[in-house]
């Protein structure tokens, strides 16, 4: 078990090394053509099966001066990336966010009806007038607080 466990570790280290040196060369390129990598931004993910996960190295990776640790998921575009592809963590991202939109316009929502129904009701209430009137009124009430609430 332990050369095997040694074999694994070396050809993680060789495969780190080999990377780390990749991404230099694209940091000299970029460098050479007026652009710059940005080490503070750079995330490494490594991608396999979810059977596999352990697997996976966990050691670092230089870049420039700067050390990378592996993530399990990433950004890119707008679109968040999981080391196994499921894009369970673009999902979750995307349902709270969506969940906060309504959440705002439920807010929103409410406060134009607020503004616009209820204070047509309030304007002239104290007047005197009938019950059944009022109760018409009242029945305009219920259902704007039904609309709010979305109670039947």
């Amino acid at each position: 078990m332990t050369g095997k466990y040694s074999r694994t570790t070396h050809l993680s280290h060789d495969l780190s090394s080999t990377i780390s040196g990749c991404v230099n060369d694209v940091a000299d390129w970029m460098q050479s053509n007026r652009l710059q990598l940005d080490p503070g931004k750079t995330e490494l993910l490594w991608c396999t099966t979810s059977r596999r996960q352990n697997r996976l190295p966990t050691a670092t990776l230089t870049v420039g001066s700067s050390t990378v640790s592996p993530v399990s998921s990433v950004r890119d575009l707008g679109i968040f990336v999981d080391s196994d592809l499921v894009m369970r963590t673009h999902v979750c991202q995307t349902v709270s966010r969506c969940f906060a939109a309504l959440r705002q316009l439920r807010s929103i929502f409410q406060s134009l009806v607020t503004a616009l129904v209820l204070s047509r009701l309030d304007y002239g209430n104290g007047t005197l007038m009938p019950i059944h009137l009022i109760r018409r009124l009242q029945s305009v009430q219920n259902a704007a607080a039904r609309l709010i609430f979305r109670l039947r």
